[in-house]
C-alpha cells in the first residue's frame, strides 16, 4: 500500500510521535490491529476442513500473485535476481517460518494463547534490529514499553497452561515462540535489504516465495492425501477467502510499508493489540469468559502500545 522505495523512509532522527500524525501510518496501523487480531479465529475456522500448511501456501501465492499482477500491470519493471533472492529470505523467514508455526500450533493449540505467544515479536525485533540494523540501540522508553507490554501479556496467561498441556500443546507452544523469532528476523532483513522501488511488487515477491515453501511443505507432509472436497465447508472456505484478501493483500502489505515508512517498534506494536482483539472476538463470537484480569492486561498492553509510539524509538549506540 503505497511507495516502499528509500525515498519513502523515515529519516533516523525522526520521532515516533512525528510519524503517528501521518494519517497513512494511522490507517495501516489500525488495519493491522483489527484484521491480524481476527485471522487468529480465521484460520482456526480454515483449517477446520482443509489441510494447515496447503492452506496457508494457497492463501500466499493467490494473494502473492494477484499483487505481483497488479503491481507489474502498473509499470512495475522486472525484478531482478538479488531481489528474489531478497524476497525468498524474508518470505522464508516470515510467512513459512512466522505464519506457518502458527498454523500448525492452532492445531493443538488455543487461538488466544498463540496469539499471546506471538506478542513476543516486538522483544525480538528490537534487539535485532538494534544488533543487526544501522548500529542504533532502542531508547530506554522503548524498552521499558516493550517489556512492560510482555507484563501484560505474562498476566493474561494463567499458571503455565503449555506446560500443564499435552505435549503437543507443549511442542506447538513453543513451535509459535520459535516462529515468533523467525518473523522478527524477516522483519529486519525485510527492512533493511535491497528492494524494488516500485509500490507493491516487493510484498508480493515475498508473499510467492513465503507460499511455495508453505506448499512445499504441506506435500511433503502429505497433506494432498488428505483433501476430501465434499467435507470442506463452506465456512473453511469463507475464512480462507478472508485471509487471502484481508489477512494478506491489506494487511501484509501494510505491514511491509509500515517497516520501512516508520520504527521498528511502531510497526511491530499490533503484535501487542492483536491478542486482545482476538480475546474480545472470542468473547463476542464464542462465548468465552472476559474476566477483570483479562480487561487489567488490555489496559497494560494498550498503555504499552502508547509508550512505544509516542517516545523516540532508537538513541545512537555506544559501541
Amino acid at each position: 500500500m503505497g511507495d516502499v522505495s528509500q525515498k519513502g523512509e523515515l529519516s533516523s532522527q525522526d520521532s515516533s510521535t512525528s510519524v503517528l500524525r501521518r494519517p497513512r501510518v494511522l490507517a495501516a496501523l489500525v488495519s493491522l490491529y483489527l484484521i491480524w487480531g481476527s485471522t487468529y479465529l480465521a484460520i482456526w475456522v480454515a483449517i477446520d476442513t482443509l489441510p494447515p500448511f496447503l492452506m496457508a501456501g494457497f492463501r500466499f501465492v493467490v494473494a502473492g500473485g494477484l499483487l505481483y499482477g497488479w503491481a507489474r500491470s502498473r509499470g512495475a519493471p522486472h525484478p531482478s535476481l538479488r531481489f528474489w533472492r531478497t524476497a525468498a529470505v524474508t518470505g522464508a523467514l516470515m510467512l513459512a517460518g512466522g505464519n506457518g508455526a502458527v498454523v500448525w500450533a492452532e492445531l493443538f493449540v488455543p487461538t488466544g494463547l498463540v496469539a499471546l505467544l506471538v506478542a513476543t515479536v516486538p522483544l525480538w525485533i528490537v534487539l535485532l534490529d538494534w544488533a543487526w540494523g544501522k548500529g542504533r540501540a532502542p531508547a530506554v522508553g522503548t524498552i521499558l514499553g516493550v517489556l512492560w507490554g510482555f507484563a501484560g501479556v505474562a498476566l493474561l496467561i494463567t499458571g503455565g497452561e503449555i506446560g500443564q498441556g499435552s505435549r503437543n500443546d507443549l511442542m506447538g507452544g513453543l513451535l509459535v515462540l520459535g516462529g515468533a523469532a523467525a518473523w522478527a528476523t524477516g522483519s529486519v532483513v525485510s527492512r533493511y535489504a535491497a528492494r524494488p522501488s516500485a509500490p507493491g511488487i516487493g510484498t508480493a515477491m515475498q508473499m510467492l516465495c513465503g507460499g511455495l515453501v508453505l506448499l512445499a511443505i504441506g506435500l511433503a507432509r502429505g497433506e494432498i492425501g488428505t483433501i476430501d472436497p465434499g467435507q470442506i465447508s463452506a465456512a473453511s472456505v469463507l475464512a480462507l477467502c478472508y485471509l487471502v484478501v484481508f489477512g494478506s493483500l491489506v494487511a501484509f502489505s501494510a505491514y511491509i510499508w509500515l517497516l520501512r515508512n516508520t520504527t521498528p517498534a511502531v510497526a511491530v506494536t499490533y503484535a501487542y493489540v492483536n491478542p486482545v482483539v482476538a480475546l474480545f472476538l472470542g468473547w463476542a463470537l464464542v462465548g468465552e469468559p472476559l474476566t477483570s484480569r483479562t480487561l487489567l492486561a488490555a489496559l497494560i498492553i494498550l498503555s504499552a502500545v502508547l509508550v512505544i509510539t509516542t517516545r523516540p524509538s532508537s538513541r545512537p549506540s555506544s559501541a
